[in-house]
């Protein structure tokens, strides 16, 4: 089982390990590592208020220990249409046990009952095969494809366009 808390100062060291690491700056849209100063500035700020800011970062954790796995995220909030993008990355020592997908039932239950969200949305490359499962297992409707909608090291990649109605 798995908890979602906010961002505290002692994450430093977590975000830093996930946030440099190569195998995810694919789904991340990151190209090159994060500096401790930039994460530090980014963590003086991280609990500013979701209406101004427009994103939210969750750090999702294990309840027995409290152990950090991942981060589960909205962003790109849309106040006037009741919108946002979600995304969930989970450090990769610690995938394949659920993480993701009890994140992401805890996300959509915080977006529906604390934000009053109306929907979420999720884009995914083509060749992410665990992400487009789960995004299908748990309710997301796919709307479409976007035809070489992200560049990877390989070249262009399709991306399958996810929806859910809260």
């Amino acid at each position: 089982m798995i908890r979602l808390r906010a961002l505290e100062p002692d994450d430093l060291d977590f975000l830093y390990a996930l946030e440099n690491d190569p195998g995810i700056w694919g789904v991340s849209d990151t190209l090159v590592p994060v500096s401790r100063h930039a994460l530090r500035e980014y963590l003086a700020h991280a609990t500013a208020d979701f209406y101004v800011v427009r994103q939210l970062r969750l750090v999702v954790i294990t309840e027995n220990d409290g152990r950090a796995v991942g981060v589960a995220d909205l962003f790109d909030f849309d106040p006037l249409h009741q919108r946002a993008g979600v995304g969930i990355t989970i450090l990769g020592t610690e995938r394949e046990q659920g993480y993701a997908r009890q994140a992401l039932e805890l996300l959509k239950q915080h977006a529906r009952q604390v934000l009053r969200l109306h929907q979420l949305y999720a884009t995914v490359g083509v060749d992410n095969q665990a992400s487009l499962q789960l995004f299908r297992q748990l309710g997301f409707r796919e709307v479409g494809t976007r035809q070489q909608w992200l560049r990877t090291a390989a070249g262009w990649l399709d991306a399958v366009e996810w929806q859910y109605l809260l």
